[in-house]
């Protein structure tokens, strides 16, 4: 169960740092309403990724185990090309850009909009989660909902911390900002490795 709560815990804090429109909201919300106000929105992606999680098990615990093999593959291949788009965001970080929102809508509602219309999502249960959750689900059902728990605390844990640095500390944000996005290369590159691993072990 350590393991999976770990990866759970890694993976949530690479998610929730990670350059993205959902992320983009976040700030851009936190500069122009406050973080109390925004706080709330960080609950967003657990409302938009039920179905899809639902989904995708469904999917995953009816496909042969040579797929599941592919897919671990592919999940390796995955976040790998999310730790390369990670790194260059860090490499090419610009700590006076701010961010700017126009709607007036309700934050969580947006937010939710936001996130379903995401890749990230959808991919992220596909290729990473779906897969290593059915895992850690057939050897005891603990393992899959301790990853599933970690993951979608630290998620919102670390988006609130983000939030609340981004309205509180402007000069400081976007800085420590950076240095968690690099923690979040270092991160999905062992991640990627890990399940190329998984996809090549089983072989």
């Amino acid at each position: 169960m350590v393991f999976y709560i770990i990866f759970g815990l890694t993976y949530g804090f690479a998610a929730a740092v990670q350059p993205g429109p959902l992320q983009t909201y976040f700030i851009s919300q936190a500069l122009r309403i406050g973080w109390k106000r925004t706080l709330p929105a960080t609950f967003a992606p657990v409302i938009t990724d039920l179905p899809i999680a639902v989904l995708v098990i469904l999917l995953l615990s009816r496909m042969p185990d040579w797929l599941e093999q592919v897919l671990h593959l592919s999940g390796g291949v995955f976040v790998l090309y999310l730790a390369f788009g990670t790194f260059m965001a860090w490499k090419n970080f610009d700590v006076t850009k701010t961010v700017v929102v126009q709607s007036s809508q309700t934050t969580v509602l947006k937010a939710v909009f936001v996130n379903f219309l995401s890749p990230g999502p959808y991919l992220g249960w596909s290729l990473v989660l779906g897969p290593l959750m059915l895992k850690g689900w057939r050897e005891a059902p603990a393992n899959g909902i301790a990853l599933v728990t970690a993951f979608y605390g630290t998620m919102i844990i670390t988006s609130m911390v983000i939030i609340i640095l981004f309205s509180a500390a402007k000069n400081l944000g976007p800085r420590v900002d950076r240095i968690m996005i690099l923690l979040s290369a270092f991160a999905l590159v062992c991640f990627g490795f890990y399940q190329l691993w998984l996809g090549i072990n089983t072989i």
